[in-house]
C-alpha cells in the first residue's frame, strides 16, 4: 500500500472518530452514559421532561456510588450532577433539548445517541449469527433488486408464471388434505433474531431523517437572511422549499419511499396482528424477556418514528414559511447595514474620545425634505348624481287583479257572503258557508279570513271534523280538515265572554304548510 493510500485511509478514520456516535463510545465514561441513556429513554418514553431526567440520572449516580463504583480501583463515574452532565451531552450532540407541544422542556436522544445505544446493545447482547433467515433475507433483497433493475418484459412474465404455478401447486396440495410444513423452533429463533436485528436499526434511521430535516431548516433560514435577490423571487423559492422539505435530503427521499409502506394505518394494524401471531407461538418462550419485549414494541417504534419525522417536517415547513412571510430580506439587509454603520461610527469615535465625555443624544430623527404633500385625498371630480329612474306604468307591468288574487283575505266579500248565507238564523255553520262560496273567495287565505270574521261575531267549536276544499288563484286545489265552527249572525254579533280564539281552529288549517293535502 502506498503512502498516499495510508494517509487517505487514516484521514477517513479520523473523520469517522469525529462523529459524535463514536465519540460517545470512545470516551472514558461511555458505560455509564450508555446505561443511563438506555434506562431513561425507552420506546415508551422517547421524550422525557428535563426535571424528570435530572432526577432519574441523579438517582442512578447515587446508587452506583453507593455500590462502590467510581473509585480509583473500579470503573470511574463522571463528576458533577445530572444537570451538568445533560448540558455536556447536549453540547456533544447525544441529547437534544426542545420544547414539547404542551410547552414543557424535554430531552430526547439524537440520532448519534440512538446509534450509539444500538451499537452497544448489539455488542453486549445476543450475537447475530449467519443463519438461514439472514441469508434468505439477503438473497430475497438481491433478487428483488435484480427484478426491479431488469426492464425485460418477457423475463418478468416468465418469473410471474413460475411463481403462479408454484403457488397453485401448493394451494392444490393443501386443498387435497395436505398439512402445513412445520418449521423447527431453532429456525424460528434464528428468524426472530434476524427480525430484531433489522428492527434495531429503525429508530436511528428515523432520528437521522428528522435531524436532516432540521439541518435543512437551519440552512434555509440562514440563506434567507443573507439572500440578496429581489423579495418576490426569494418568497417564491423559499415557500416552495418549505413545502418540499422532505425531498431536500437523501434521508428524506428514502423515508418518503418507506412511508408508502408503513404510513398506512391498516399496514401498521396488519403488522401488529402478525407480531401477536408470532408471540403466541411456543418458540417465543425460548427467547429472553428483553427480546420478547422488543418484538412487541416493533410496531410502536415504527409509529413513533414516523410521527417524529412528520412532526419535524411540519415544524420545518412552518418555520421557513413564517420566516419568509414575517421577514423582508431587503428590510433585514437595511437594518444590518444600519447596525454596521453604527458600529463603524463607534469605532471612529471611541479612539478620540475621553473618559466621562458627554455624548449628545439624538433626540429626534431627521425629517425628509419633501417639497409638497397632497393636502386632500378626495377625488378632484365633483360627485355625480345617480341616473334618474325610468318611467313605468304600474297598471301595465303589474296587473291589479292578479296582485289582489294572490293577496290577503277579502274581508268585505267574506262578511257579505256569511251574512247572506245565514239569512234570518241566529247562527251559521262557518264551514258550510265556506263550501257555498264562490271560487274567488274560497282561497286558503280566505278560509283564515272567514274564521277571523266568525271570531269577531262570536263562535264556538263543535266536536265534528269537517273537510273543505280551497281553490288557489292558479286553479290548484288544496283540502283541509278542521274542527266544526258555529258563529253568530255577523250582523248581530253575540260577543260571548268565552269566545274561542280562531287560532285554535286555524291550527288545524295550518296543514297547508305541513302537507295535509289529499
Amino acid at each position: 500500500m502506498g503512502t498516499r493510500g495510508v494517509e487517505g485511509a487514516y484521514q477517513g478514520a479520523l473523520r469517522a472518530f469525529q462523529n459524535p456516535m463514536l465519540a460517545l463510545l470512545h470516551q472514558t465514561h461511555a458505560p455509564f452514559v450508555v446505561t443511563v441513556l438506555a434506562m431513561v429513554f425507552t420506546a415508551e418514553r422517547p421524550r422525557v421532561a428535563v426535571a424528570d431526567s435530572h432526577a432519574e440520572i441523579n438517582d442512578a449516580l447515587d446508587q452506583l456510588r453507593a455500590a462502590g463504583y467510581g473509585d480509583e480501583d473500579n470503573q470511574p463515574l463522571p463528576a458533577g450532577n445530572a444537570r451538568d452532565l445533560c448540558r455536556q451531552w447536549v453540547q456533544a450532540g447525544w441529547l437534544v433539548r426542545q420544547v414539547s407541544d404542551d410547552d414543557v422542556e424535554v430531552y430526547r436522544l439524537s440520532a448519534y445517541g440512538v446509534g450509539a445505544l444500538e451499537v452497544a446493545g448489539r455488542v453486549g447482547g445476543v450475537r447475530t449469527r449467519v443463519s438461514e433467515s439472514r441469508v434468505r433475507t439477503l438473497l430475497e433483497a438481491i433478487e428483488r433488486l435484480a427484478q426491479d433493475a431488469d426492464p425485460d418484459v418477457m423475463a418478468r412474465i416468465s418469473r410471474l408464471h413460475e411463481e403462479i404455478q408454484h403457488r397453485q401447486k401448493e394451494l392444490t396440495r393443501l386443498e387435497q388434505g395436505g398439512v402445513v410444513e412445520t418449521v423447527e423452533d431453532e429456525q424460528l429463533l434464528e428468524a426472530a433474531e434476524n427480525v430484531l436485528h433489522l428492527a434495531r436499526e429503525l429508530p436511528a434511521d428515523f432520528a437521522r431523517v428528522a435531524e436532516s430535516i432540521k439541518a435543512i431548516q437551519r440552512d434555509v433560514v440562514a440563506e434567507l437572511r443573507h439572500d440578496v435577490r429581489p423579495t418576490g423571487e426569494v418568497l417564491r423559492e423559499y415557500l416552495a422549499r418549505g413545502q418540499r422539505i422532505l425531498d431536500a435530503t437523501p434521508e428524506g427521499r428514502a423515508f418518503a419511499g418507506a412511508l408508502r409502506l408503513i404510513g398506512d394505518p391498516a399496514q401498521i394494524d396488519d403488522l401488529w396482528n402478525q407480531l401477536r401471531t408470532v408471540l403466541r407461538h411456543r418458540f417465543t418462550e425460548l427467547l429472553p424477556e428483553q427480546q420478547r419485549r422488543e418484538l412487541t414494541e416493533i410496531s410502536r417504534r415504527i409509529e413513533q418514528g414516523v410521527k417524529d419525522v412528520l412532526t419535524a417536517q411540519r415544524q420545518a415547513s412552518h418555520v421557513i414559511t413564517t420566516q419568509v412571510r414575517n421577514h423582508d430580506p431587503m428590510r433585514d439587509r437595511q437594518v444590518d447595514e444600519l447596525l454596521r454603520d453604527v458600529i463603524s461610527g463607534l469605532h471612529r469615535w471611541v479612539p478620540g474620545s475621553r473618559r466621562g465625555e458627554a455624548v449628545e443624544p439624538l433626540r429626534r430623527l431627521p425629517v425628509a425634505d419633501v417639497g409638497h404633500l397632497r393636502q386632500r385625498t378626495s377625488d378632484l371630480r365633483p360627485p355625480q348624481p345617480p341616473a334618474p329612474l325610468a318611467e313605468w306604468d304600474e297598471a301595465e307591468d303589474m296587473p291589479a287583479a292578479d296582485t289582489r288574487a294572490w293577496g290577503g283575505p277579502r274581508y268585505a266579500e267574506l262578511h257579505a257572503h256569511l251574512a247572506a248565507f245565514a239569512g234570518d238564523a241566529e247562527s251559521v255553520d262557518v264551514m258550510a258557508a265556506f263550501r257555498a262560496a264562490g271560487e274567488d273567495i274560497r282561497r286558503p287565505v280566505d278560509l283564515l279570513g272567514l274564521l277571523e270574521i266568525a271570531h269577531d261575531a262570536g263562535m264556538t267549536e263543535t266536536a265534528e271534523v269537517t273537510v273543505v276544499d280551497t281553490v288557489r288563484p292558479d286553479r290548484t286545489r288544496r283540502r283541509f280538515a278542521l274542527g266544526g265552527v258555529v258563529a253568530a249572525h255577523p250582523a248581530h254579533p253575540a260577543h260571548p265572554t268565552s269566545a274561542t280564539n280562531p287560532t285554535s281552529a286555524a291550527n288545524t288549517a295550518s296543514a297547508d304548510r305541513s302537507g295535509g293535502d289529499e
